[in-house]
């Protein structure tokens, strides 16, 4: 039970503190008229997205999908803090129950699947705005930050 609660813990964590970073890197840009007449991403654009040249049609898609999906997601990172918030309380008082517990584990790991599916959606709709071409580029870029993988089960083998 003490790893499955660390588990949730570091997968809110990791969930909750992704709207931060996006929210300071918009905010550490700098603002105003010099600033929105230099090129650059606009706000809001995930970073796979970055660096890949957007026609203000497209620009206006990614903004509504994404907008769109933001109180979807806000919705399920409230339900995620809550439920492990009450269970950080409830694993610290002297009333633990461990069915409790584990109902609030489930619920904190049903929000981050939510959450996780809604990025994976995000990502499929975004992905079908873009030109073959911008595509191709998208890919290039993730292939170039993988890097060369080995399977797993090769690397245990050897061992």
């Amino acid at each position: 039970m003490k790893h499955l609660s660390i588990a949730v813990s570091l997968l809110l964590l990791s969930a909750c503190s992704m709207p931060l970073l996006a929210l300071a890197q918009q905010e550490s840009a700098p603002d105003g008229p010099l600033a929105r007449a230099m090129p650059g991403p606009p706000p809001g654009l995930p970073p796979f997205l970055h660096g890949i040249e957007l026609s203000e049609a497209q620009q206006d898609k990614v903004f509504a999908a994404t907008y769109a999906q933001a109180p979807l997601l806000r919705e399920q990172e409230k339900i995620a803090f809550k439920a492990h918030a009450q269970l950080r309380e409830l694993a610290a008082s002297s009333a633990y129950d461990d069915a409790k517990a584990g109902a609030l584990a489930n619920t904190a790991a049903q929000a981050m699947a939510k959450i996780s599916l809604l990025h994976a959606r995000l990502e499929q709709q975004l992905l079908a705005v873009l030109t073959p071409e911008q595509r191709q580029q998208v890919q290039k870029r993730h292939d170039s930050r993988q890097g060369p993988r080995q399977d797993s089960r090769h690397l245990e083998r050897a061992e």
